[in-house]
Formats: structure tokens, C-alpha cells, sequence
């Protein structure tokens, strides 16, 4: 008996550090009128691992605010903010560090670890064994940064949003797992016992998850005492008002601030319950008395859609936007403030659960919501496939979106390394489908259970993405390697189709091919009039299966009918017994989503404009969907208004990815066009095209290349009165870009090599532009070129030009391309010498180079100025240049350039002024899409 109780006891022993906690305290006093706290802090830490460790490490995030060098800093630039870069110093956050000192208050040795300002190494005196504590004493100031950054710190009508507020210890497990703050909320530290003592000016009220042990006046400052026990978030937001809404389910009380556009406290607290209810169900219990809601971490992750729309132009059940803002804010919190996984390393875990419980909850509480809400049944939405879509997939669709454009990246690829787009959306949503996939793919609720079973079994413990592999592989009833092999752990596609149907008997013999070669399985449907009639699953499909299914009633089989497979591309699951045509034509009016049952044709009003041809209205014809397709065609026939002839243009193009490659992408194909380029002048141009494209392993790295080679044949209408010396003609073109686009310094160039019966030239372009600290602005554009032939020494078409390319190629948007005077011959392409002022010789038949230069004067408003020298067959090199005022109102879209100084003197000495002010205009809609999503992908 008393050796039973010496080994249970000694077992308890050596088990309690494994799930144990380092104790906090802080005693922080917050100075209003300098937004500082002051923070006397010791921290208990205990080594829980099985290693003697020889420095401790400590995470101080608010110091990531310290300056525009941090992590931090550089996070924001690549994300295109630029309000951290150029805030005053006082906005900004920083921690000083009075002393660091040991249980006796000894002077110990720490350092903060280079480039990585915001995290501490300390160095004990003598190694921490296994089971030992450590004593770390910390006299230190926090000055706080203003909210508009991260939405966390001091506001200026005086509330204090603070969260990573005081310095916390790292996590150890196998070797340090600590971060910096790249404003991406994970923060990754072990579960602490807390007990905070803090003194605020009176006015302000504390809000948080913590336990409240006394609140009082001392010396007319309000003194609150905290306590947290196994915590590992620490929010605390300090109020003059109070905003948050107090709900109290069974013996959780929630505290929220989440906006609610007016809706009634009854309906609030019904879906505050409603959720809670459900995450307790389908996880468990949640092991804290509180829990926050706020709409910071709303609005760091929102739920997008058509609920962002203005409350009067959402088409969704009143109150839903709010139940659907309480379900995502809730449950992340409910999972992340339990579940001690890695938030860097192993998000996808916590966005797989999440998401998945989100479809759960919908599929429950709202099982015949469409994606677009009620707009589905009004009249002219109906027509559209996107209005027959469940609210459900829009998961799979945002997952898609980015898979089809090969911009998916792995979900075990860490945050910090995620695009945009694939942390905010992607990632998280092709987390949720595939659990979603695994689900109905085991038929048996053994995603629910595992969920559920993971959470209780290591709530509050330390957890790895591997124990929630575990739990899965344990309790399937099947083989799942795959999922966490191929769908997990890589951007594999997934694409099936079938290649031959035929009738054997009563069966149906049909041969699946799986076109990317992984082991993930499919269901296989047999169909009449779009029922089902048989299905089944089919398993090991890495190249070629075949499989029998029942003949009776099936009229067109399938694979992946319902959609339950995340395929890249499903235009290729049907197939009908015994038809000639596999899927029906439809046409469509406007770009729709996709709808894999038919052979979908899209059409569209479109309009273009040019002096010579006037407005020209005409019809779009295409088959480019809401997700991109490898293979694109579009005929666009116009009616030109002032020309009175057909103009238009049409092309198609094939693209082939490579996976993990650094030559991603090869898009060939062949496009054409027919305008008028003067006055009853038409020109036709047939271009084939190949292009390689190229791009950084590391996705967040913007920097591009292409190669593109490309045959120009152009062939021109012919003035009797002015009578051309080469009407047509052909160009064959190679030219190579480099792009590395960014918030402070953007770099690009190009080398271009052209040959043609007539001449053959190269040139080369390097563009470069920089932010400096001030908020000003310099670029510089350096150009280059030279011909290596020229048969064509009298006429200048083929030659270099200062400030007006001729185009000969039709590469630009010119409105009124052969214009000399007025109005459109102001417009200004930034080609060539990308002069301003129109000097002469304006063109170079034998070599040039410039250099144009501009540097801010105020916002967007810049001094400019151009200098280059231009050589002609049998003239002397000549030097011109320029200066002036350049309005940019977007920058390489809308500027506006008004002429001070160049060559020919003053600009405004005669009496023309007006007719020397040139003008850039982008009214390409594809081309102004590019600005707004380019910190997105």
C-alpha cells in the first residue's frame, strides 16, 4: 500500500510541470497625459521542459513600436500602410527598461536580440535544471501607441485598448518558439497565473477577462486588482464609458462590444446565447468565468460578404450580420484562448476547427440560406448561378479563387510567410472545406467527435498540430494519410475527370482519370435530370480507376456532383451515356460563376473610345468566369459611332503552371484587333504571343520577371493623299521585365530587342522610386536605346521618340494616336524619353538615352525635370531636358504635367501655354483594378 502511494505520488510529481504554469505579477500604473504605464513586474518562471536551459526569453511587443525598422515596421510596408512609417515619434509605442534583475534583485545579464527588438534573452547566472523556477524581477515604462496602427493602444478621446501590453515570457518546447509582432494577433506564450494590480485615473472603467478581486480609490486614483489563472491572452481595455454589452450564458458571462447597428438587446442576447450554446456543444465547456467579444478582434478578421453591405442593402435576415460577426469573433476567441497550439506555425488547426464549426452552425440555424441572401430571388439575380449557391460555398469559391490563379500556398506554411489574401481568406476557408471534405468523406460524425475530443483532451495543455492528427487517424474508419499529406501539407490540386463511360450489361463501366496524381478520394454520381440516382465514394485514384455502377435510370454520370471535393477544375466530371455532347451550351449575360454542368458562353455591353472611331458600342463574348480558367477566348465586335464600320478585338490564350518552380507560369496564344488610327484609316494588328513567367519560391516576395516573345504584324489603311512608306509590316519582338514593387522602394526595368525587314534596335528601361522618412518622394527613369539597323533614315515611325512614342506596335491607349495638335496630342504615354516638353528633334533614328527625375514637393504634388541626349544619322548629339510641376493624382494613372523650364527657355513665355500641359488617363478598368488589389496577392 505505501509503495502504491510513494509511486503515485512521485508520478504526480513528475507530471504536474508537464501541464504547469509560470506565475505574473504586475503592479503598472498608467500616467493619462503621457499614455505610459509604469510596471513593476516579477515573473516565476518554471522550466517545464526536460531540458537545463542557459537563458530564458521574453516577448515585449509593445517595443515592435520603437521605430520603422522593426519587424513590425517592415510588415506594414509590405502590406502598403504607410501610416506607422510616417507617424509623429509620440503616436508610436515603445518599452524602457529601468532594470532586469533576479529573485535578490542581483543584476542579471539580458540583451535584446538583434533585428528583433521586441524580444528579450535573459541570461540566467547558473543554468535552470528541469523542474526548477526562476525568479526574473522587471522595472520597466511602456509608452503606449495610438490605436490607429493595430487597433490597440490609446485613443484620443481617452479609452486605452491594450492587448501584448506587458512583457510575458516565451514558450520552450523542443528549443524556443518565440516571434515578433508582425500585427498578425498570435502571440505565442505558455498559460500564466496573473495577478495585476493597476492604478488608472478615476474616470476610466476596466473591462476584461480576468477575475476582479477589489476595485477602489487610493490617493484619488482608482486601484484595480486582477487576477487570471491559466491564462494566455490579456486584453484589457480601460473606458470612460461603458460599451460593453454584459451577457451571461449558463455560467459563462460574455463581455462585448461588437457593433450591432441598432439591434435590440433581446435579439443580441439570443444569438450571444444561441452561439455560446452551440460552441459549448460541439467543443465543451469554455474553463474561464469570462469571455471578450470585441469589435477589435472582429475587425482584424471580419466575415466578408454581402453582410458587410449598409444595413439597408444587406440581404440577409435582420440580425444576422451581428449573429455571424458574435460566431466568428466567439469561437476563435473560445478556441485560441484554450488550445495552446503555435499560432504561427500551426494556424491552420485552429482556422480548420473554426470555419468548420461556422458551416456546422449555418448548415443548423440556417439551412436554406443562399449565398446571396434574399437578392436571389429577384428578378434578373435569378438568372445568375451565383443566386443558387448556398451561403456554405463560399468557402470553397474563395479557396478557389486563389488556387486557380496558383497563388495557394500549403496550410502549414507560417502566417508571416502567407500573402494577404491566403491569411485572411484562403487559407483559413480551404482549412474548413477540407474538413468538410473528410467529414462527408467518413460518413460516420468522426470529424465532429475528433473535434470535440481534441479540445477536452488538451484544453489548457500543450498542444501540436501532429495530437489533432492523431485524434483524426485514431478514431477514422478509413485511410486519411492524404488529407494531412496532400491537402494539408501542400498546394496539390485536386482534379479529377472522366474519360470513357460505356454500358456492360446492367453496369455502367467508367474510367476516372485523376489528373494531378493524389491520393484523395471522390464520390462518383449516377444522374437523371440532375437527380441522383447512385453515388458512391472511390478510394486510391492516383492515376487511372475504373469502377461499375447500376445502368438503371442513370442518364449522365459524374464525378464530384455536389461539390463536396474542393476541385480546381470540375468542367471535366461529366460525361452522358451514350450522347454525343457531354454538357449543354448556355449563354449568360455578364461573367457569372461558374457552373460545371454546362458549356458556359458570357456576354456583355461594352464600350471604347477614340477620336477617330468615336464612342464604339458593341458586344463582349467570353468564357472567363468569376475564377480564372487556363484556357480564355473573348471576341469583342464594335460599331464605331463616328467611323460607321465594324472595329474591334478578339484573342485567345492557354496557360500552363508549374508547381514549386520558379518559372511558375507559360501563357501563349494569338490576339487581334481592328481600329482606325486617323481620320477614315483603319489598322489591323495579329499578334502570336509566348510568355514565361517568373517568381520568388517565397510568395511574399513581389518581385516578377517575364519573358515575352511575340510576332507584331500590322497591316494599315493608305491615305492616297499622304502616301505611306511601309503600310504594313511585321515586327518580331523579345523583351524581358523585371518587377519589385514596394510601399518605400519600387525597382523595375526592362530590356527589349526588336527586328523587322525595315530596322532592328534594342533598348533598355530601369525605373526606380523611393520613400524617404520625410514623406517625400524622389523616382528616377533611366531609358536607353539604340538602333543596331535602320533602312528607314528619312521617316521617323520606326524611330526613338522624345516625348511621343508613334506606337507602331499599338501597344498604348493613345485616344487619338496620330494627332499633332490639340487636346489628345497632349496626352503622354511614359515610354521612350519620357519627356514632358515638346522639343525638338522629337524623334532619334540613330541612339538615345534620358533620365527623368521627380521629387515631392507636398503630398501630390512633385518637381520634375528631364535631361537626355538624342543622336541623329548625320546631325551632332544633342543635349535637351526639361522641368516642370507634376500633379499626381494617381500615380501612373491620373497625372497631370504642367511645363516650367527646358530646352526653348521659359514655357509660358508665348502665348500657347495651355497646349504644352500634358496629361496621363487610365479609363482601362483592368488595368485600375490593379491598384486596389495589389496588397492583396
Amino acid at each position: 500500500m505505501n509503495k502504491n502511494f510513494l509511486l503515485l505520488s512521485l508520478l504526480t510529481f513528475l507530471c504536474i510541470p508537464l501541464y504547469g504554469q509560470h506565475n505574473v505579477t504586475v503592479k503598472a500604473e498608467l500616467t493619462d497625459s503621457v499614455k505610459s504605464l509604469y510596471i513593476q513586474e516579477s515573473i516565476e518562471y518554471r522550466n517545464l521542459s526536460q531540458d537545463t536551459l542557459r537563458e530564458i526569453y521574453l516577448s515585449d511587443w509593445i517595443n515592435a513600436f520603437s521605430d520603422t525598422r522593426t519587424p513590425l515596421a517592415r510588415r506594414f510596408f509590405e502590406d502598403y500602410d504607410r501610416s506607422f512609417h510616417f507617424a509623429r515619434q509620440e503616436k508610436r509605442g515603445a518599452t524602457t527598461i529601468n532594470s532586469i534583475t533576479g529573485e535578490s534583485f542581483e543584476p542579471i545579464k539580458w540583451e535584446r536580440v538583434k533585428d528583433h527588438p521586441d524580444l528579450i534573452r535573459v541570461i540566467p547566472p547558473s543554468p535552470v535544471a528541469p523542474r526548477e523556477k526562476y525568479i526574473i524581477n522587471l522595472n520597466y515604462s511602456v509608452k503606449l501607441p495610438s490605436e490607429e496602427f493595430t487597433r490597440y493602444g490609446y485613443q484620443n478621446k481617452g479609452d486605452y485598448k491594450l492587448r501584448y501590453w506587458f512583457i510575458v515570457p516565451g514558450v520552450y518546447r523542443d528549443g524556443w518558439q518565440v516571434h515578433s509582432h508582425k500585427n498578425m494577433s498570435d502571440l505565442f506564450i505558455p498559460k500564466l497565473e496573473l495577478d495585476i494590480k493597476l492604478t488608472i485615473p478615476p474616470g476610466l472603467a476596466p473591462i476584461s477577462a480576468f477575475e476582479v478581486e477589489s476595485m477602489g480609490l487610493e490617493d484619488g486614483k482608482k486601484v484595480v486588482h486582477l487576477k487570471g489563472n491559466e491564462r494566455i491572452d490579456t486584453e484589457l481595455h480601460l473606458t470612460k464609458e461603458v460599451i460593453f454589452d454584459d451577457f451571461q450564458v449558463d455560467s459563462l458571462n460574455v463581455l462585448t462590444n461588437i457593433a450591432d447597428d441598432g439591434l435590440n438587446p433581446v435579439m443580441k442576447s439570443f444569438f450571444v446565447t444561441r452561439v455560446i450554446e452551440f460552441l459549448q456543444e460541439n467543443l465543451g465547456s469554455y474553463p474561464h468565468p469570462s469571455l471578450l467579444s470585441t469589435q477589435e478582434d472582429y475587425a482584424s478578421n471580419p466575415v466578408y460578404g454581402l453582410n458587410q453591405l449598409p444595413k439597408f442593402l444587406r440581404p440577409f435576415p435582420e440580425g444576422f450580420g451581428y449573429e455571424l460577426k458574435q460566431l466568428k469573433t466567439l469561437s476563435e476567441n473560445y478556441l485560441e484562448n484554450t488550445l495552446l497550439l503555435n499560432p504561427r506555425e500551426e494556424k491552420w488547426v485552429y482556422d480548420a476547427i473554426q470555419i468548420y464549426l461556422m458551416m456546422e452552425y449555418i448548415e443548423e440555424f440556417y439551412p436554406d440560406l443562399k449565398l446571396l441572401g434574399s437578392l436571389s430571388d429577384v428578378f434578373g439575380v435569378r438568372w445568375f448561378h451565383a443566386s443558387t449557391l448556398d451561403f456554405n460555398d463560399k468557402y470553397a469559391l474563395m479557396y478557389l479563387f486563389m488556387a486557380r490563379k496558383h497563388l495557394d500556398q500549403p496550410l502549414t506554411t507560417p502566417q508571416d510567410s502567407l500573402i494577404k489574401f491566403n491569411k485572411t481568406i484562403a487559407n483559413p476557408f480551404k482549412a474548413g472545406v477540407g474538413l468538410k471534405y473528410l467529414d462527408q468523406f467518413l460518413e460516420d460524425n468522426t470529424v465532429p467527435y475528433s473535434i470535440k475530443e481534441f479540445y477536452n483532451e488538451h484544453k489548457l495543455k500543450p498542444a501540436t498540430a501532429l495530437d489533432f492528427q492523431k485524434v483524426l487517424t485514431r478514431n477514422a474508419g478509413k485511410e486519411i494519410g492524404w488529407f494531412f499529406d496532400e491537402y494539408v501539407d501542400s498546394n496539390a490540386k485536386l482534379d479529377f475527370r472522366i474519360r470513357t463511360v460505356s454500358k456492360e450489361g446492367d453496369s455502367l463501366r467508367i474510367t476516372i482519370k485523376n489528373k494531378t496524381g493524389t491520393e484523395a478520394p471522390v464520390q462518383v454520381y449516377g444522374l437523371n435530370d440532375n437527380q441522383i440516382v447512385y453515388k458512391t465514394w472511390v478510394e486510391h485514384t492516383q492515376d487511372v480507376r475504373t469502377v461499375h455502377i447500376p445502368s438503371k435510370r442513370v442518364k449522365t454520370v459524374a464525378v464530384n456532383y455536389e461539390g463536396i471535393v474542393p476541385e480546381i477544375n470540375q468542367r471535366n466530371n461529366y460525361r452522358t451515356v451514350g450522347g454525343i455532347m457531354n454538357k449543354p451550351l448556355q449563354f449568360r449575360l455578364f461573367k457569372d460563376v461558374e457552373d460545371p454542368r454546362y458549356q458556359q458562353i458570357f456576354f456583355m455591353p461594352e464600350f471604347q473610345y477614340n477620336l477617330y472611331d468615336g464612342l464604339a458600342l458593341g458586344l463582349k463574348l467570353y468564357n472567363k468566369t468569376v475564377l480564372d480558367r487556363n484556357f480564355n477566348y473573348n471576341i469583342s465586335p464594335y460599331y464605331g459611332s463616328r467611323s460607321k464600320t465594324l472595329v474591334g478585338s478578339a484573342g485567345l490564350s492557354h496557360q500552363i503552371f508549374f508547381e514549386d518552380d520558379n518559372l511558375y507560369m507559360i501563357n501563349y496564344g494569338i490576339s487581334g484587333s481592328r481600329f482606325s488610327y486617323g481620320y477614315d484609316l483603319m489598322y489591323q494588328r495579329l499578334t502570336p504571343f509566348l510568355s514565361l513567367y517568373f517568381r520568388n519560391s517565397y510568395m511574399r516576395n513581389a518581385r516578377t520577371e517575364r519573358i515575352l516573345l511575340r510576332n507584331v504584324n500590322v497591316y494599315r489603311d493608305e491615305d492616297p493623299a499622304v502616301p505611306l512608306e511601309v503600310p504594313n509590316y511585321s515586327v518580331f519582338n523579345i523583351n524581358y521585365s523585371y518587377s519589385n514593387p514596394g510601399l518605400v522602394t519600387h525597382l523595375a526595368g526592362s530590356v527589349d530587342f526588336q527586328v523587322a525587314e525595315q530596322f532592328s534596335k534594342s533598348s533598355i528601361t530601369v525605373d526606380y522610386r523611393h520613400l524617404l522618412e520625410n514623406d517625400r518622394q524622389i523616382s528616377f527613369r533611366f531609358f536607353g536605346g539604340a538602333f543596331i539597323y535602320n533602312d528607314m533614315p528619312n521617316s521617323d515611325y520606326f524611330s526613338f521618340a522624345l516625348d511621343r512614342p508613334t506606337d507602331y506596335l499599338f501597344d498604348y491607349n493613345y485616344y487619338g494616336r496620330s494627332e499633332t495638335s490639340g487636346v489628345f496630342s497632349q496626352q503622354i504615354i511614359l515610354a521612350e524619353g519620357g519627356f514632358k516638353s515638346m522639343l525638338e528633334p522629337e524623334f532619334a533614328n540613330q541612339w538615345i538615352t534620358t533620365v527623368n527625375g521627380s521629387v515631392t514637393l507636398w503630398k501630390w504634388i512633385y518637381a520634375y525635370s528631364d535631361v537626355g541626349m538624342i543622336k541623329n544619322k548625320n546631325h551632332s548629339a544633342k543635349v535637351l531636358y526639361d522641368s516642370g510641376i507634376r500633379l499626381s493624382l494617381v500615380q501612373n494613372y491620373f497625372e497631370v504635367f504642367f511645363p516650367i523650364h527646358s530646352s526653348d527657355g521659359w514655357e509660358f513665355n508665348d502665348g500657347n501655354y495651355d497646349q504644352k500641359i500634358r496629361f496621363i488617363a487610365t479609363l482601362d478598368f483592368p488595368t485600375l483594378a490593379k491598384l486596389f488589389t495589389r496588397n492583396w496577392f
